[in-house]
């Protein structure tokens, strides 16, 4: 048997799909691409600073897992920084800030409604007066 049929003969024998995931619920957007294609990546921009404190590692971790993971659960990435920014008052506010940078195809799953009910979320859950949200188009390729 050549190399050509041996690999197909493997490939076939792998179970179909995608690994089970530990979310309950959560379904994936869909498959990686295999060349290159065009998606969005929104870039969500999380002040901490809130009454009586900060939020917490701990808190924010929990917020992702709830709010942010179940509405894409293919894959994030969480920058820590330095921010600062006038609030609605006119006083410069310095506070370190978590970026979340998610990339998807953008017509799948009415992918703005999620991002603006996680923006939401966040501005209830920690008094904050807004969540930065920056989008753009990119090639991407697994």
């Amino acid at each position: 048997m050549n190399r050509r049929a041996l690999l197909t003969a493997a490939l076939l024998a792998l179970p179909a799909g995608r690994p089970s995931s530990p979310l309950a619920g959560a379904t994936p957007h869909r498959r990686r691409p295999t060349g290159r294609e065009v998606w969005l990546r929104t870039e969500l921009f999380f002040g901490t600073r809130q009454p009586g404190g900060e939020v917490s590692e701990e808190e924010f971790a929990r917020f992702v897992d709830k709010e942010v993971t179940p509405r894409f659960p293919d894959g994030l990435t969480l920058l820590t920084g330095y921010g600062q920014h006038l609030n609605l008052q006119g006083t410069m506010t310095r506070e370190r800030s978590r970026v979340l940078i998610l990339f998807y195809p953008a017509l799948v799953g009415n992918p703005g409604k999620k991002i603006d009910e996680i923006r939401e979320a966040y501005k209830l859950a920690y008094a904050q007066e807004s969540v930065l949200r920056v989008e753009s188009y990119n090639v991407v390729s697994f």
